[in-house]
């Protein structure tokens, strides 16, 4: 079955919410983004956390210091990079801490997926490409078919809703698909939303 990740979480409210309807993964942004949170905050909402939700910590080129010190005092579950972090980038990350690795791929073409793979991540998340330069959270999809055939369990990032979650997954059977602003109204995370995408994901 497609696992879930809610990302984005910046309220007490929005921990409530998953900790009501249990998606398998929440995201914690590290970077400069309206859903940042600081370290405290990530740490406060942790403790309140349903601890069978794993806390996927997102980063934009931060550096090994801050990401290590989140993940080894547990904070956070998983590391998820979603900058110009590359193979040697991780291969010292992995030097310091061995939490699991997600690296994030802005999806231009299948060759852009097939080059990121080569990095050694543990997951790739396939996310929509921005002429803009903005790293992910477009709120738009991207062309399916630029997803390669065997490259391993991937999180599907992009413009993902209630409306097209359940088609999109039956077409190309991602591990996991991680959802932001296709579960917030006016820019909060909205309850209801949260509970239908994971009712549509889980049926």
């Amino acid at each position: 079955m497609t696992k879930i990740k809610i990302c984005g979480l910046k309220r007490l409210q929005d921990i409530e919410y998953v900790n009501e309807f249990l998606p398998d993964f929440i995201g914690f942004v590290f970077a400069g983004t309206k859903r940042k949170i600081t370290d405290e905050k990530a740490k406060e909402f942790k403790t309140v956390l349903n601890p069978r939700i794993k806390a996927v910590g997102v980063f934009v080129n931060d550096t090994l210091e801050h990401i290590s010190s989140l993940a080894n005092n547990n904070i956070i579950d998983i590391i998820q990079l979603h900058g110009d972090e590359d193979k040697e980038y991780i291969e010292n990350l992995r030097k310091i801490t061995n939490k699991q690795i997600i690296k994030a791929v802005r999806v231009k073409n299948s060759q852009s997926v097939i080059e990121t793979k080569k990095i050694k991540a543990d997951y790739l998340l396939l996310d929509t490409f921005s002429d803009s330069g903005e790293y992910g959270g477009t709120g738009k999809t991207f062309n399916r078919e630029y997803i390669p055939k065997n490259i391993g369990n991937y999180f599907l990032a992009g413009g993902l809703n209630r409306n097209n979650l359940e088609e999109i997954i039956k077409d190309v059977k991602p591990y996991a698909v991680d959802l932001s602003s296709g579960v917030e109204t006016d820019g909060f995370k909205d309850r209801e939303k949260i509970k239908k995408v994971i009712e549509i994901v889980r049926q």
